[in-house]
C-alpha cells in the first residue's frame, strides 16, 4: 500500500535534513541572488533530492519551489507539491539552528499535507485536514489569548511601523525568527499569540506553515483577513496573518 502525502513528506524532510546538515557549519558556497537574499550549495543540494524523490513518488502532482524555475503547467495540475528547500538560509549560513525545511501538499489551492522541519533541533510539525497538528507527534494547539496589548507576536521589525496601524503600532512584545515556516509552526505550537508579515510573501515559505497553525485551532489569512490560496499565478500571498480567531479579529481591527 502506498504511503499517504504526509508520511512521504516526513520521510523526504529527514533526508532532507541530513543533506543539510552535512553543510551546515562547513562553510558552504553561498551567493547572492540580489537584494541581500542569500543561497546555498545546501539549498540547491536539498531541492534537487526533494525534486527526485517527491516527483518519483507522485509523477502527475505539480512542482513549486523557491529555488526552481516557475513550470506553469502546475497550474493545471489538481495536487502541487510546494517547498522551501531550506527556510532561514541566512540563519543557515551564518550557522544558527532555526532554519527548516517547509514541504506542502496543496490541493486545488489548499493545502492538504503539511512539514516543517528543524534538523538540528529535531523539531518535526506535521498536519493534515481533520487530523489536528503535531509536534514530534504531540498534539498542537495555538494560544487562546485573546488581548492585543501585551501579546507575544512574530513579525519583523517593518510590520510595526506607524503606517501599517491605526493610531500606531499596539503595545506587543515582538520578537522574531529568521523562518517564515517556524514562525508560523511556533503558533501552533502556541508557544507565541500570533504571527504577521504585512509585506507579499512567497508560497514557499508559508504554505506548510498555514495548514500547521490552522490544524493547531488559529485562524490563517492574509493581511486583509482574506482566505490564503496557493498554486497562484504569481506563487505569493497578500501578507500572513496568524492567531486565535479572537486576537485574529483584533489586529485586523488595528489594520490600516
Amino acid at each position: 500500500m502506498p504511503e499517504s502525502d504526509l508520511a512521504l513528506l516526513e520521510t523526504a524532510a529527514r533526508e532532507a535534513g541530513e543533506i543539510a546538515r552535512g553543510f551546515w557549519r562547513d562553510d558552504p558556497k553561498v551567493w547572492d541572488k540580489g537584494g541581500d537574499d542569500p543561497v546555498s550549495e545546501a539549498d540547491f543540494a536539498v531541492d534537487t533530492h526533494l525534486n527526485e524523490r517527491l516527483l518519483a513518488a507522485r509523477p502527475d502532482y505539480g512542482w513549486v519551489s523557491e529555488e526552481a524555475e516557475d513550470n506553469t503547467e502546475r497550474l493545471a495540475a489538481k495536487r502541487v507539491f510546494i517547498i522551501d528547500p531550506i527556510d532561514g538560509t541566512r540563519s543557515f549560513v551564518a550557522g544558527e539552528q532555526t532554519w527548516a525545511h517547509s514541504l506542502a501538499i496543496v490541493e486545488d489551492g489548499t493545502p492538504i499535507a503539511a512539514c516543517v522541519y528543524l534538523p538540528v533541533r529535531d523539531k518535526m510539525y506535521l498536519a493534515a485536514p481533520g487530523q489536528g497538528a503535531t509536534l514530534n507527534g504531540a498534539p498542537l494547539r495555538a494560544s487562546a489569548n485573546a488581548v492585543l496589548d501585551g501579546a507575544t507576536i512574530l513579525s519583523p521589525k517593518v510590520s510595526f511601523q506607524h503606517a501599517f496601524w491605526k493610531d500606531g503600532p499596539p503595545q506587543v512584545d515582538r520578537h522574531f525568527r529568521p523562518s517564515l515556516a517556524y514562525r508560523m509552526a511556533l503558533v501552533g505550537e502556541g508557544r507565541f499569540d500570533a504571527m504577521i508579515t504585512l509585506r507579499p510573501a512567497w508560497e514557499w515559505d508559508i504554505a506548510a506553515g498555514a495548514l500547521i497553525a490552522a490544524e493547531a485551532g488559529a485562524k490563517v489569512t492574509d493581511r486583509h483577513g482574506g482566505a490564503l490560496r496557493f498554486n497562484s499565478p504569481a506563487r505569493q500571498t497578500q501578507g500572513v496573518l496568524a492567531a486565535n480567531g479572537a486576537l485574529h479579529q483584533a489586529l485586523c481591527d488595528r489594520l490600516a
